[in-house]
């Protein structure tokens, strides 16, 4: 929209507005903390903790408590050395009146004091103070206890009551100059720093409020980064203390137990620590004597602790960091990492090119390649760090990029030449994995470029032993996995055409659990189910691309049938997961005995169908004792070509009629108990599956054995 003349020549210097000190950060607060949601409260909580690991990273503290108070506020200490309490030279200010009230102020400015630290610009804890109704600073420091009150950024002391601190108290601000309290004192060199604070309802909507989970997620993640430091986290909030929570954390293993904890998979590598460090020079600006910024060329090291694993699966999980500071946009340490892996993976398969089956015909390993399957933790600690923004989300330090790189080449490069049995063997396998994760690429960029219908049958691109189904809609159809082509003619018959597709398997389809990527691929039955499907595998699955709405797998209810059914699934929840977690994933539920009575007078025989032998029990007595006698003797199902059309149809694939079980995984939890049964059941390590054997066996039946 056009500016109007008169309105333009009115507009002038008057018009302007200079917002300084905390006003600043009240105006504009996401410009400090990202958004004023509970994200931003978040984010406020973070700048106080990350204080106090600061003093954990500088060696001075070795526990932190944060507690979640009824009243909404939010306490945090620690036992570091304490915020200076004395007079700051030039300022006439307190170094706590200074750290919480003036921006751009604090003692990592200059790296002598911190190696290295997470608060850099030295706005955290100011910005906090200006967002919040009140904050209480206590300071232990020279056998004292030192105090300082503040409301909205600005110091006085509050008219407490007989019930503790609270934002609705009576403010009085200071007048004339700002007081440091001292209300107690400490035994001799006991240190450390107390910081409650309540955030401002002015700033904050009611709806924020402190999310204990990500407040646990935060602890362990640092509990992880900084070996040793114990976090405790305490949550008084709720009415009934029986319900309070309290959490302690401490890992001394460092970045190997974090990728531990998020490795969820089975492992292709064990977790390999790659560490090192790097100099590299930079310009700063630095005080001089005078007072003056002044250009310096200083020389700075960087350290580099990654840790990383390859496992079975293709979802790459990596956590980044700076100082304990998480990264979660990445920045110059992530790209030199991953560009790293990737240029030592593509050389080293060069050079096994002939072991691994490598043509020239065959593509280039690209980044999604390299990383799928990867758990990393990418931590670099370096002074001064440059990142973009107060949020700090991304580094962007250049020169880190080929440190971290240099680092990563070296280590990596050492493990996967190494003569040594079970690394040449990890090796081996993550080559190996590589490769299959290129060629599974391109089979599913291949796959996209048929039509994944009709007309994909029309020119013989499905199997022709595909009994396909006539309708285009996709949520309407069905896709019946045939146990053997003897029950597929009966199939045959007993389906709708219109909607229900056949595909008949040959015998026990290969456990994908305990394969590797290239035998997974050169299986003919697994090939021959992806294609089918159409939607790829593993991380190329695209679930809109699927060409049926529903995946049935129909096997015999014999001990053979649940375990080919059981195969299937390990297929499914391994390659073609997003099926599952849509719910699209069927098991179909087939009867085992067929008992039917003879006809009396006017009342006509029935039919029964039962489902186990103590189902088939129940029947008979209740038969018996309703005066009924039996036509023969039941019959008890082998396997699906034993049924009739008609009794298949009314049993198993009418929808009307059939009972289907769909698998699911309802939330994340189940998703994690569900990959560690299938490892359990299907997977490669063969001890704990004995002793689940052995440990159950007294639960056996022998009578059901089918052998």
């Amino acid at each position: 929209m056009g500016v109007n003349p008169t309105s333009a020549a009115e507009y002038s210097a008057r018009h302007l507005s200079v917002l300084e000190g905390l006003a600043a950060v009240r105006k504009r607060p996401g410009m400090y903390i990202g958004s004023t949601d509970s994200r931003g409260l978040m984010h406020c909580l973070w700048e106080i903790v990350d204080n106090s690991v600061d003093e954990a990273l500088a060696g001075a503290a070795s526990r932190i408590d944060v507690i979640l108070h009824p009243d909404g506020s939010v306490e945090v200490r620690d036992d570091g050395r304490g915020i200076p309490v004395d007079e700051v030279p030039g300022v006439g200010l307190s170094g706590v009146e200074v750290v919480y009230t003036k921006l751009h102020a604090g003692g990592k400015f200059d790296s002598g004091n911190y190696a290295s630290a997470g608060g850099l610009h030295g706005v955290g804890a100011s910005v906090v103070n200006a967002l919040s109704a009140r904050l209480d600073v206590e300071v232990d420091r020279g056998s004292k206890t030192h105090r300082m009150t503040f409301r909205r950024g600005e110091p006085g002391t509050f008219a407490d009551g007989p019930e503790g601190p609270s934002a609705d108290a009576e403010f009085t601000p200071f007048e004339k100059s700002s007081a440091l309290e001292v209300v107690g004192k400490v035994r001799r060199g006991v240190t450390g720093t107390r910081v409650r604070y309540w955030a401002d309802p002015q700033i904050f909507p009611a709806s924020s409020e402190f999310s204990l989970d990500n407040l646990l997620d935060r602890a362990r993640q640092t509990s992880f980064l900084v070996p040793g430091l114990t976090i405790a986290v305490t949550d008084r909030r709720a009415a009934d203390e029986s319900e309070h929570t309290v959490e302690e954390f401490r890992h001394d293993g460092g970045t190997r137990d974090f990728v531990d904890f998020l490795s969820r998979d089975h492992a292709v590598t064990e977790v390999w620590s790659l560490t090192g460090s790097g100099a590299y020079t930079e310009n700063v600006q630095q005080l001089d004597s005078k007072g003056h910024l002044r250009p310096v060329e200083l020389e700075r090291t960087c350290e580099v602790d990654i840790a990383l694993r390859w496992g079975s699966g293709f979802e790459t999980t990596d956590r980044s960091f700076v100082n304990i500071i998480a990264t979660p946009k990445g920045g110059s340490h992530v790209t030199g990492f991953e560009q790293a892996v990737l240029k030592v993976l593509r050389k080293q398969i060069e050079a096994n090119a002939r072991r691994l089956k490598v043509t020239a015909k065959d593509p280039r390993i690209e980044k999604d390649d390299a990383l799928a399957g990867l758990t990393a933790v990418v931590a670099v600690r370096l002074p001064e760090p440059q990142f973009e923004g107060q949020t700090k989300e991304v580094l962007g330090t250049a020169p880190v990029r080929q440190v971290v790189a240099k680092v990563v080449e070296r280590e990596l490069t050492a493990n996967l030449t190494s003569t040594k049995g079970p690394m040449k063997a990890q090796a081996t396998a993550l080559m190996e994995k590589v490769v299959g994760e290129m060629r599974a690429r391109v089979a599913a960029r291949t796959q996209k470029d048929i039509s994944r219908r009709k007309n994909a049958l029309e020119n013989s691109a499905l199997p022709t032993k595909l009994v396909d189904c006539r309708t285009k809609d996709v949520e309407s159809s069905e896709l019946f996995l045939v146990e053997g082509d003897s029950a597929l003619g009966t199939a045959r018959r007993a389906r709708n055409s219109e909607f229900q597709a056949l595909l008949p398997l040959r015998g026990k389809i290969l456990n994908v659990q305990k394969a590797s990527a290239g035998e997974i691929l050169n299986n003919t039955e697994v090939a021959t189910i992806f294609q089918v499907v159409g939607a790829g595998s593993g991380r190329t699955f695209d679930l809109d691309a699927a060409r049926y709405g529903k995946i049935v797998i129909m096997t015999d209810a014999d001990v053979d049938g649940a375990h080919i059914r059981n195969l299937l699934l390990t297929l499914l929840f391994s390659h073609c997961r997003p099926l599952v977690e849509a719910g699209r994933v069927f098991a179909a539920v087939p009867p085992l005995h067929r008992v039917e009575t003879s006809a009396a007078g006017r009342r006509p025989g029935e039919i029964h169908y039962t489902y186990s032998d103590a189902e088939l029990g129940r029947l008979l007595a209740k038969l018996e004792k309703q005066g009924k006698k039996l036509k023969g003797t039941p019959q008890r199902y082998k396997g699906l070509g034993e049924m009739d059309a008609d009794q298949l149809a009314e049993t198993t694939m009418d929808p009307a009629r059939r009972t289907l079980r769909r698998i699911t995984v309802a939330d994340e939890d189940s998703l994690l108990r569900a990959e560690e049964v299938f490892e359990l059941l299907m997977g490669s390590d063969v001890a704990p599956r004995k002793d689940f054997i052995v440990s159950s066996a007294s639960e056996v039946d022998r009578e059901k054995i089918d052998a």
